[in-house]
């Protein structure tokens, strides 16, 4: 088998290891596709994780450590070759790196449901996010909802609000390009000239400063903002000076790692991803794939999109042509 590893500052390759046999309860799967989280994967790919967050940051299959060299990633699908019959030829998403096949035990994987194509099944691990972020906002119908910063995160998090909470939701970004993708999901777009607006909840997923001051201006009177951004080891400066103490407003984190108080005793990781990846039904969530690579071309495609962000959200990379898969 073959397995891309990042070696920091910016490289990367395709390395060939050994496959353990499977024992029993284990699974061989053989990768279809997989993703690239470009937010963290770039940060693991440059060596930009801060020292203090090596062990917060480890991937739950991750091989090496930090700095690097490291084999790192966490959105794959593949196929189960071998393992119990119940599981064989079918279709499953597991947290691994990018890997042409791999073994793990049959309760580190979970079946894609026959309605979701594989292809679109990698974006499982960003929609557990979004999920855990509306959760976390405790969105509800009388809200009036921002969120900033149109990427894979900010897209579904906008979604997620508007199509579970039936709350009023706005998604903003400087990117005009972005009204495209706002459309396709059936969100209203604005352009980040949004000052002045009295939002009850915000989620800052633009991984910038200036997102963030701007989530600040537009909050109204006991608003909560929501900071779904992994600023690694950038310092942010914010003018708490401003209407921050009079209109009473909230700064609250978000990690996937950690459930929302209010949904931690009824639901277990496996069964957050799970509900995660049925809620990939809808085709209009396909605009969130921005491109596709080969997986024998990760090591460039990697270093391309490290360096220039503009127009990517979910980038999926290919490991077996299309004749080789299920049609569902």
């Amino acid at each position: 088998m073959w397995a891309f590893w990042a070696e920091p500052p910016g490289t990367g390759v395709i390395r060939e290891a050994p496959l353990a046999p499977p024992g029993e309860g284990d699974v061989l799967v053989e990768t279809v596709y997989s993703a690239i989280s470009r937010g963290t994967e770039a940060l693991v790919h440059l060596g930009c994780v801060p020292e203090s967050q090596y062990a917060s940051m480890r991937a739950p299959f991750q091989e090496g450590s930090f700095p690097g060299p490291v084999k790192y990633g966490y959105m794959n699908v593949g196929r189960i070759v071998s393992g119990p019959a119940a599981l064989r030829q079918r279709f499953v998403f597991c947290l691994y790196p990018h890997q042409t096949a791999y073994v793990v035990s049959h309760t580190d994987v979970i079946v894609v449901p026959e309605e979701i194509p594989p292809r679109r099944a990698v974006l499982a691990a960003n929609m557990e996010t979004a999920l855990n972020a509306v959760w976390d906002g405790d969105v509800g119908q009388s809200h009036r909802v921002a969120v900033i910063g149109a990427g894979v995160i900010g897209c579904l998090t906008a979604y997620l609000a508007a199509h579970m909470s039936g709350a009023e939701v706005e998604l903003i970004d400087i990117d005009e390009n972005k009204r495209a993708v706002a459309t396709a999901l059936d969100l209203d777009f604005r352009s980040s000239d949004a000052t002045g607006r009295d939002f009850d909840r915000i989620f800052h997923a633009s991984g910038t400063e200036a997102g963030l001051r701007l989530a600040l201006s537009v909050a109204g009177f006991e608003a909560e903002i929501v900071e779904l951004s992994w600023f690694g080891d950038d310092m942010v400066s914010l003018p708490l000076g401003e209407h921050f103490h009079s209109r009473r407003l909230t700064i609250k984190s978000s990690q996937v790692g950690h459930v929302a108080p209010a949904f931690r005793s009824a639901w277990s990781r496996r069964a957050r991803l799970a509900y995660a990846l049925s809620l990939l039904e809808d085709p209009s969530l396909d605009a969130l794939i921005s491109g596709e690579s080969r997986f024998e071309d990760l090591p460039e495609t990697m270093a391309r999109l490290t360096g220039d962000a503009k127009g990517i959200l979910c980038h999926r990379i290919a490991y077996q042509p299309e004749s080789t898969q299920s049609s569902h």
